[in-house]
């Protein structure tokens, strides 16, 4: 059967993603198993198909039990895709999002973005920053270096963070070129890649040093009862 073009390349891109951050997939891993040990919360934030790369760590078969993922509708490509496209871009905006979740000092928040240009994910790493948040950025530092930032500050992601991983997908997010047509995104994936294994080795960490880790499990699966979980993270976990 004839090589899927996208496969391959996906396949190719994960082993240079692999290469490009091992060392601070390393570092994240322990800073979130110390945040665990210190019963505090990882944020997730993102705007437009970003927001999705949270979703991924956020209640599900596999995930951590103090994950909080930011998921308002100013933000969500469900309450209008061009409108989230359009707000990202606006001053001002992040305070107020900020302000609506519990985000306290010692807590981390990881802010996925792309192109790392546009001024929401920038201001909520600086409102972050100063609130005492550790803030990690998944962007791609390619597109990021070669554009023109959307802040006042001339700022983008990348430099506003205390943690940078780089999702190395090619200019624009496409993989394939299709007669002139790009298609093929891998950011999403790439950005999920990174996240999960940093997560799985924050998990190994904690089993190793005897930290309690609290860890959804199917409950598509019989036997299973993620209610503790749920009952330890409802108040201070907005979306539960």
């Amino acid at each position: 059967m004839e090589k899927f073009e996208y496969m391959d390349k996906i396949h190719k891109l994960l082993n240079i993603v692999y290469e490009k951050n091992e060392k601070n997939i390393l570092i994240l891993a322990r800073k979130i198993a110390d945040n665990i040990k210190n019963d505090k919360l990882i944020h997730t934030f993102g705007t437009g198909h970003s927001h999705m790369i949270g979703i991924e760590l956020f209640v599900r078969a596999g995930g951590l039990g103090n994950v909080d993922a930011i998921l308002d509708p100013n933000v969500l490509t469900s309450a209008g895709a061009r409108r989230s496209g359009d707000l990202e871009k606006i001053s001002g905006l992040s305070d107020v999002i900020f302000n609506n979740y519990t985000i306290e000092t010692g807590d981390m928040m990881i802010i996925c973005s792309n192109s790392g240009r546009n001024a929401m994910p920038i201001e909520m790493a600086l409102r972050c920053k100063k609130e005492g948040v550790f803030t990690v950025a998944v962007t791609n530092l390619e597109q990021s270096k070669q554009s023109i930032s959307r802040h006042h500050s001339g700022k983008k992601l990348y430099e506003c963070v205390d943690l940078v991983l780089d999702n190395c997908v090619p200019f624009g997010d496409a993989l394939v070129d299709i007669d002139g047509i790009k298609t093929g995104p891998g950011s999403s994936i790439t950005s999920m890649f990174i996240l999960n294994t940093a997560v799985s080795e924050a998990i190994r960490i904690c089993k190793e040093e005897g930290i309690d880790v609290q860890v959804f499990q199917s409950q598509n699966v019989d036997g299973f009862n993620n209610d503790k979980i749920y009952d330890k993270y409802r108040y201070r976990v907005k979306h539960i």
